[in-house]
């Protein structure tokens, strides 16, 4: 008898269009930063402080920063079920993993915010 292993989100096609969606999101990221890089070089303390001082500009990063923690998850879940037969080792590398993501994502959003 085969065991039911359930995906992420109970749907593996759902897990499929949330890493292609947040793939989508950091691409247009990078390429945001490449091309604001480009037009201001050199690059100053003043422009880059001033470019990081647009609301949209937070959002975006904020946005960015939710993708990197959502689609690291959904594939470091992926790579722990296919790969660790043992639940033990799993959860604890699944927990090891969900601390990092959460205190990274935290440290980011304080960084973003400016406190």
């Amino acid at each position: 008898m085969v065991g039911k292993n359930l995906s992420l989100t109970q749907s593996g096609v759902r897990d499929w269009l949330i890493q292609r969606i947040t793939a989508v999101i950091l691409a247009l990221y990078l390429t945001f930063i490449v091309v604001f890089l480009a037009l201001h070089s050199p690059l100053t303390y003043t422009a880059w402080s001033a470019f990081f001082g647009i609301t949209a500009v937070r959002i975006f990063t904020c946005l960015a920063l939710l993708s990197v923690v959502y689609h690291t998850w959904v594939g470091m879940w992926t790579i722990f079920t296919d790969y660790l037969k043992c639940p033990v080792s799993r959860t604890f590398f699944q927990v090891a993993t969900i601390l990092a993501l959460l205190s990274n994502l935290v440290w980011g959003i304080l960084i973003i915010i400016g406190r």
